[in-house]
């Protein structure tokens, strides 16, 4: 008959044992996630080498976004613009960037209405953009866009595009188009942002910082997507041919790049963030 003191022993050791078993297989499971030889049959275990692989290439993209938005961002424009009224109707000339700009800065970038169902798709009444297209002439930064003066919030988005479509040298320049065009063909998401953000170095710093506040307010407008439907991919849609404008005088090559300006204009809000 066995004594006290084995029973115990026996007990012990059983306890172990079973302590020992989600041990080993949380080194087993450690062990092939790092892809090495599990088991005495020492053979290969590829289940979790696609886990692996799919780490690696997240924590390789993380690293070079961190480092392009941390160490090589756009330097920021902080001059203010000095515009001038003129008697000719049209945008305001800046003296300062010697380009048509008009000033989001000075003029203000107000987020009303961003519950607005279909925000800046919907058209607003024709004659009253026109309206507050020649407020802005005739008073500048001091016009009365105010919900108590055009209650109609389409009115203003729809003035903001007209004013961008009716600059001589579009936002993003005729310089850098070719440049923005080429980062958009881009498949692999991490070459298309530093491609992006190589292209924004090209546009001279009025340009670059008017439309570093434009994507941030288009970006708050995304955030509202459930009230007013309106994605980074329909503002591209929208925004598009309104920022960036073919130099090329061919029909069909300015018609063929209309797909890549949506999705210049849709990355530019979606990683404004990390691009600005």
């Amino acid at each position: 008959m066995p004594s006290k003191e084995s029973w115990s022993g026996r007990k012990t050791n059983r306890a172990a044992v079973h302590k020992s078993k989600p041990e080993g297989r949380q080194q087993d499971l450690l062990i092939a996630a790092l892809g090495m030889k599990l088991g005495s049959q020492k053979s290969s275990v590829t289940i979790w080498q696609p886990l692996k692989l799919f780490a690696y290439s997240q924590l390789t993209s993380l690293v070079r976004r961190a480092t392009l938005k941390e160490n090589e961002q756009i330097p920021k424009y902080e001059k203010v613009h000095n515009f001038k009224v003129h008697t000719f109707r049209g945008p305001h000339w800046c003296e300062y960037c010697a380009n048509f700009m008009w000033g989001l800065i000075a003029q203000g970038v107000k987020c009303a209405g961003l519950n607005s169902e279909g925000l800046y798709r919907v058209s607003g009444f024709s004659d009253l953009i026109e309206d507050v297209k020649m407020a802005f002439d005739r008073d500048g930064e001091k016009a009365d866009i105010s919900v108590n003066m055009y209650e109609d919030i389409n009115i203003i988005t729809g003035a903001l595009k007209l004013y961008f479509r009716d600059l001589p040298i579009p936002l993003i320049t005729y310089d850098a188009y070719p440049k923005f065009i080429e980062s958009a063909k881009i498949m692999d998401p991490d070459e298309q942002l530093e491609a992006l953000h190589e292209a924004l170095r090209l546009l001279p710093p009025a340009h670059c910082e008017t439309l570093r506040y434009l994507m941030a307010h288009l970006k708050r407008v995304t955030l509202h997507e459930k009230e007013n439907l309106m994605n980074a991919e329909n503002l591209g849609i929208v925004f598009g041919p309104t920022l960036m404008r073919s130099p090329e005088l061919d029909a069909m090559a300015a018609l063929n790049d209309i797909r890549y300006q949506r999705l210049v204009v849709e990355l530019l809000i979606k990683n404004e963030d990390i691009l600005f």
